[in-house]
């Protein structure tokens, strides 16, 4: 209560103070004896005065001339702007006092000072008012009118102005006239404009270079060119001469026409005429020339526009920025922008856009970071688009969580995330197998009014169809229905496409037969999805009969649909129909892609035939179709298998200098392979000294000591491991929960001279909390926190519920709230730690403290994550007793959600 005392008594001083400027105003204005211009302490309240206390100024004082002064002398003060109100007091002034000639021109400067649509409406209604109380509009009143409607496209209002200026008996002049003609043709209205084009004649007066011009505009925004030459040739053959605004509609008509080269031809014809082109003129054709590639001559173009002493805009650059960004030349197109900045053109946000775009459709994730902030920090992010571009690159790149941030920004400061937003961040989610996270955030989307889409659901279904939560993806299926939306043939897709995976093609086919019996009809993809599924069961008869009915129903089997039934063959042993299959495709024009001939280099391999194998690789790389890691670790593993170990290894050669990275299966193999000799020598030995000798193929079972032999084998044969090489078998290792042989190799890899990187520490870090190895765990995070590296809100869960699992309570408490000095988006914060860390372990007391120490620190959730966490707390933690259950929630309840 004392807060809000406070803040009333400061209102009302506040309110006070105001109060008081505007009467001493009034008293300024109001005294003979000191001209009220030169007053210094008018331009001192003259700085704290807002368009309100003007207008209230306006109202009281007691001299309309002084007044009426005040308000002119006011209105050009750099830190001043009139708003609608200012205008409106002191037309009801002038008009109450019948001062119509100052009322007049009061009334032109309101209905220029309108800045969109909403304001010229409400202008237009208060001149409508006012009229009728002895302001009628003046002939220059109505023509500044029609002009300032032209500008915000409003035809309708227009018209009617127009009507009323006819009725009122005023003679339109030809300004008035030409205002209209331009209005209709901006909309391709030119049969309407030809009307008032009628008109100019029946008033006497004769149509001028912007009449023509408007009329050839509305020809070229119907995409009617030939009659808009016939506009230019009749305003020619008339002795009016063209301009350079008549010559770039024409041109700009030209190029959205894709005429881009008549379109140059007429630049070049307007110069030799002794026309200037302007920076207008030249910024569609340099857009259409990138649209169509013709990046080398939009820049000659530009080139020979500063030649000629025209520069270009920003407009301009926004253009060459897009165009040069798409067109692989994304270096120029930065430096580009750097020379927009050094000319002093301050870029839109289109120009942001495009950049940013590009930055993030190509890895520049930082560069686009940069851009951003500097956007952030010059007042340009107005657009939710320019933050999805930004939310879309970080989730391209799989760190869902910094987008996550930028989202946090637009919930407290704008602009709103829309469903694009969302559908963006759910895809993020999705990618990473963040699949509650997903789920959670539609729920947000729900709580701040947007609602979910088809592509929503989509993403949703896709993602828990490919984390094997087939369940859960068929109540989003019923979900999606229950909320008004059909599902579509991508959405049964997915569904049928996740069932086969999971083995359950029968169910697969029942959804097949519902789909079709709504009227749905299966594509393709519906087609190659069931085929998969029945060709990975090997019930090969009846893939073959629904290809047959695909057939049928007037499709045509695709590479996906023989690539489909080829896999199928050779992972069941059928090489033999599967060469058939594969021949029949070259022989029906149907290509065969990459996933083919791995499919059939999988097959040769398992029977053992890797020279074939091998073959077909040259074949493939001969069509220009490059191996992937699946077909080399597929014919790496064929060599293995067969104890050519080292023709394995110069495959990898092969692999790693063609630029294709092995995973982790690649070394795996060869990892086998090594082992298996190192047991042959054993058996050997062992024969020899006559004892028996045990070996496994177990991958658990493969020494450090191979490991590092398999690097030092890379080094022999011009393979040197990088740092990325080290992290794919650190990962794994650590994935295993083999933390003590991870070490290991982390060691081996400092003595060959290369330093972890962030990945392979967070690795360990996940691996030392699977252990209990919470000292070590602690040491690491404290490394990475210390060198600046940002650890994900995953590793900071792990480490919190090892700590808490040992019970170091306290510890877990200091990392957290060291967690929270760092940006984070709060809701990820209770969704990763608190409720997927410490609630599903069970540790819900520990829960609460950390939630005390958010409250703390005011840092809010949402309320939709608030009723999360109270639905989950009850159903944690099995040793507390009833009693102690039911004073969780009172305790949560005390919190207060953002």
């Amino acid at each position: 209560m004392k807060a809000l005392a406070a803040a009333t008594t400061t209102v009302s001083t506040t309110g006070g103070i105001l109060s008081r400027n505007v009467h001493r105003v009034c008293e300024i204005l109001s005294n003979p004896r000191i001209p009220w211009r030169g007053s210094s302490e008018l331009k001192s309240l003259a700085s704290k005065l807002k368009p309100y206390h003007v207008a209230k100024i306006i109202e009281t004082h007691n001299s309309t001339d002084s007044v009426l002064q005040f308000f002119y002398w006011v209105s050009k003060r750099h830190f001043y702007k009139h708003d609608i109100s200012c205008y409106v007091s002191m037309l009801n002034r002038l008009v109450r006092d019948k001062n119509f000639g100052p009322a007049d021109h009061v009334r032109i400067l309101m209905i220029k000072a309108c800045k969109d649509e909403v304001e010229i409406r409400r202008v237009v209604h208060f001149l409508n008012e006012i009229s009728r109380v002895g302001l009628s509009h003046s002939l220059y009143s109505f023509n500044t009118l029609l002009i300032q409607l032209g500008k915000f496209d409003m035809i309708a209002a227009a018209q009617t102005v127009y009507k009323e200026l006819l009725n009122s008996g005023i003679r339109p002049s030809l300004l008035t006239l030409n205002a209209m003609i331009n209005i209709l043709c901006k909309r391709g209205k030119v049969q309407e404009a030809e009307i008032i084009l009628a008109q100019i004649y029946q008033y006497e007066m004769f149509p001028d270079v912007f009449t023509y011009t408007s009329l050839i505009l509305g020809h070229c925004r119907n995409g009617n060119l030939d009659k808009a030459f016939v506009v230019f040739d009749q305003m020619v053959k008339k002795g009016i001469d063209p301009n350079a605004v008549t010559y770039t509609t024409l041109i700009n008509g030209l190029c959205d026409g894709g005429r881009v080269d008549e379109a140059l031809c007429m630049i070049e014809e307007m110069i030799e005429n002794g026309i200037k082109p302007t920076v207008y003129t030249y910024t569609v054709p340099i857009t259409a020339l990138l649209a169509i590639g013709r990046a080398d001559e939009a820049i000659s173009l530009v080139a020979s526009m500063r030649e000629r002493g025209c520069q270009p805009n920003v407009q301009t650059y926004t253009a060459l920025i897009s165009g040069l960004a798409k067109s692989s030349q994304l270096e120029v197109a930065i430096g580009l922008y750097h020379k927009m900045l050094r000319d002093g053109l301050v870029p839109t946000t289109v120009t942001y856009n495009a950049l940013i775009n590009e930055l993030c459709e190509r890895g520049k994730l930082d560069t686009a970071f940069k851009i951003f902030h500097w956007m952030e920090r010059h007042g340009h992010l107005a657009q939710t688009e320019t933050y999805n571009v930004m939310i879309k690159g970080f989730c391209m790149i799989g760190n869902v969580e910094r987008a996550m941030i930028l989202f946090d920004e637009m919930l407290k400061v704008g602009p709103p995330p829309n469903v694009v937003t969302y559908n963006i961040l759910i895809n993020g989610y999705v990618k990473r197998g963040y699949l509650d996270n997903a789920r959670r955030l539609v729920d947000v989307m729900k709580e701040n009014g947007c609602k979910p889409d088809q592509l929503t659901y989509t993403e949703l279904i896709a993602g828990f169809c490919k984390g094997d939560k087939l369940d859960r993806a068929s109540a989003l299926f019923q979900e999606m229905m229950q909320q008004g939306l059909s599902p579509n043939i991508v959405n049964y897709t997915t569904l049928i496409d996740g069932i086969c995976k999971k083995g359950k093609v029968d169910d697969a086919l029942i959804l097949f037969g519902k789909m079709q019996e709504i009227g749905c009809h299966p594509n393709i993809e519906t087609y190659n999805a069931v085929l998969n599924g029945l060709s990975k069961e090997s019930r090969l008869s009846e893939a073959e009969a629904l290809c047959n009915k695909m057939v049928e129903s007037g499709l045509l089997s695709n590479v996906i649909t023989y690539t489909t039934l080829i896999d199928g063959l050779c992972r069941n042993g059928g090489i033999h129909l599967a060469f058939k299959i594969f021949h029949e495709m070259e022989r029906r024009n149907c290509l065969p892609n990459l996933y083919t001939y791995s499919s059939l280099i999988y097959g040769l391999c398992q029977e053992g035939r890797v020279d074939d194998a091998e073959l077909l690789l040259e074949e493939m790389v001969s069509k220009q179709l490059y191996p992937d890691e699946v077909t080399y670790t597929s014919l790496i593993d064929g060599f293995v298998s067969l104890g050519r170990l080292d023709h394995a290894f110069s495959l990898l050669h092969r692999m790693i200098h063609a630029g294709c990275k092995p995973n982790y299966r690649t070394y795996y193999v060869l990892l086998k392979g090594m082992q298996k000799d190192c047991h042959m020598v054993s058996e050997k030995l062992a024969v020899q000294h006559g004892t028996a000798h045990n070996h496994t193929t177990d991958e658990k079972d493969v020494t450090v000591d191979t490991f590092c032999n398999l690097l030092v084998r890379m080094s022999e044969i011009g393979c040197e491991p990088s740092t990325d090489t080290y992290y794919v078998l650190i990962a794994h290792l650590c994935r295993d929960g083999r933390s003590h042989e991870a070490d290991q190799l982390v060691e081996f890899m400092k003595e060959k001279g290369l330093c972890p990187n962030e990945a392979i520490y967070c690795s360990l870090l996940s691996a030392y909390c699977k252990n209990s190895r919470v000292d070590s765990a602690l040491d690491i995070l404290n490394l990475l926190t210390a060198r600046g590296f940002k650890p994900p809100l995953s590793i900071y869960a792990a480490v919190i519920c090892a700590l808490c699992k040992r019970k170091w309570i306290k510890e877990a408490e200091v990392v957290f709230e060291d967690m929270l000095e760092k940006q984070w988006n709060n809701d990820e914060i209770v969704w990763t730690v608190l409720i997927d860390g410490l609630l599903k372990q069970g540790e819900s007391k520990v829960c609460l403290n950390l939630l005390h120490a958010m409250n703390s620190k005011n840092v809010p959730i949402s309320e939709q994550t608030y009723l999360m966490l109270a639905k989950e707390m009850p159903k944690t933690d099995k040793l507390i007793n009833e009693n102690q259950g039911a004073d969780t929630l009172p305790v949560l309840g005390d919190q207060k959600p953002g």
